[in-house]
């Protein structure tokens, strides 16, 4: 039976067309099947679902890029079922998660797995990020072309990066035959080792070991040479200084086949955030000094960087509170992403649109995901996030439905908050207008 839902009195907002108007929006067998200001003019047909967004914004369901999931075999951290729930608090209706479990996703059964396990909770899309070496050990590659058959978007050895050129460069050699994504996480290892966070005088007065902004630089010269030489496709995770975005602004100018994201804490925190060993703010790449912090937002505001990712790394208590040496590295954020980076909209540092942008279009254009994606098309899938960009609230780490509570942003005021998220026309999240942070009420 046909089932027909249409939004009213929405602020509808396209990053891709640049759509920004107020609105209706049709959704017909989870499809998109019409939208703009003169629908319903003349009011809505019998046998329609109506649902009155009284303002706010209607946009594209986000697509976060780089989500860590403990499944499997870190289910005490995280499951698909967790991070599927926090997602659609989070206004995020696709999401990409890493290879680094237990074992790793570098088979075709574990990324089979985690297509089906994505199915059975059915709430957000998951796609999987594929091993690029075996085992995650920076040696052998993982048999790219099945994989990618078996529905992998990107290759990347997660939260490692690829150290050997010879590797590296065979990797990208290789991927071009089938014009996959290759994806690195930028730190020398090296330059890198032993080190707890950024080099410099903070890290002296905690007497804390140092990680050089060089180590980050240094990694994606190298692999820009190589890219060169290729033609591959490379996207650079996460990066956190300012002599890294425009390293790869360079190397766009040039027309290399160069793509990166950036994460809420490197345009939100600085090294500063660490302050008395918080190890809620131990991260990698680590925490960088203000020069860099606005390098990040320069990087975003010119479109260097292509996409904010959340950087979700769930850990438990055991894992972070601990003396800041033995600390794990990472934070979770992927139900902050949306109002951490609305925060720059709100101090006038970005416009709306390319914020969103960097949350919707942009990623799902980075991984070729499925068409529609990441848009308000019609035809395409109906994942949609309506959103109180003004309403205030304030970050409670306990009241997130993550697994793990390892937010550096507990405590912490601010802006923007997504109140229903729909996928495939099916409201999977919908916050009580009565509670700030979140309900955890959901409909599957």
């Amino acid at each position: 039976m046909t089932r027909r839902i249409a939004y009213l009195n929405a602020r509808l907002l396209d990053p891709a067309s640049g759509l920004d108007q107020l609105g209706a929006l049709l959704t017909e067998d989870g499809k998109i099947a019409d939208f703009g200001p003169g629908l319903f003019s003349g009011g809505v047909p019998e046998g329609i679902e109506c649902v009155d967004l009284s303002g706010l914004c209607l946009a594209p369901g986000l697509v976060d890029m780089r989500v860590s999931v403990g499944e499997p075999g870190a289910e005490h951290k995280e499951t698909i079922l967790t991070v599927s729930r926090a997602a659609a608090a989070g206004g995020v209706t696709a999401l990409a998660c890493l290879p680094n479990s237990d074992p790793p996703l570098d088979t075709v059964s574990s990324i089979e797995f985690i297509a089906r396990r994505a199915r059975e909770v059915r709430l957000v899309k998951i796609f999987a990020q594929a091993a690029l070496t075996r085992r995650l050990e920076g040696r052998e590659l993982t048999e790219m072309g099945l994989l990618s058959e078996a529905g992998a978007v990107a290759f990347t050895d997660g939260i490692k990066a690829v150290a050997d050129a010879k590797v590296m460069h065979r990797a990208l050699s290789y991927s071009t035959t089938f014009d996959l994504l290759i994806v690195q996480h930028p730190e020398e290892p090296s330059l890198a080792a032993g080190g707890m966070m950024n080099r410099g005088e903070i890290a002296t007065r905690l007497g804390l070991a140092g990680i050089s902004p060089l180590a980050e630089v240094l990694m994606i010269e190298r692999d820009l040479r190589l890219v060169e030489a290729t033609g591959a496709r490379y996207h650079v995770a996460h990066v956190s200084t300012r002599e890294g975005v425009e390293v790869i602004r360079r190397a766009k100018a040039k027309g290399i086949r160069v793509t990166c994201d950036t994460a809420p804490h490197y345009f939100a925190l600085t090294e500063t955030d660490v302050g008395d060993y918080r190890t809620f703010a131990k991260v990698s790449p680590p925490l960088r000094c203000e020069m860099d912090r606005r390098g990040i937002v320069e990087g975003l505001a010119d479109g260097t960087i292509d996409a904010i990712a959340s950087d979700h790394a769930p850990h438990d208590a055991d894992s972070k509170r601990v003396p800041f040496a033995a600390a794990a590295f990472g934070v979770i954020g992927v139900e902050t992403l949306l109002a951490l980076t609305l925060g720059l909209v709100h101090k006038g540092q970005l416009p709306l649109m390319t914020a969103l942008r960097a949350l919707t279009c942009r990623p799902a254009d980075v991984l070729r995901l499925p068409k529609g994606l990441g848009r308000l098309e019609k035809g395409g899938p109906a994942d949609l996030v309506a959103f109180d960009l003004d309403r205030p609230w304030v970050v409670d780490a306990e009241k997130c439905l993550s697994k793990s509570k390892n937010s550096p942003f507990d405590g912490v005021p601010v802006a923007g908050l997504a109140m229903r998220t729909v996928v495939d026309g099916r409201a999977v999240f919908i916050r009580d207008n009565a509670e700030p942070f979140p309900s955890g009420r959901s409909k599957a």
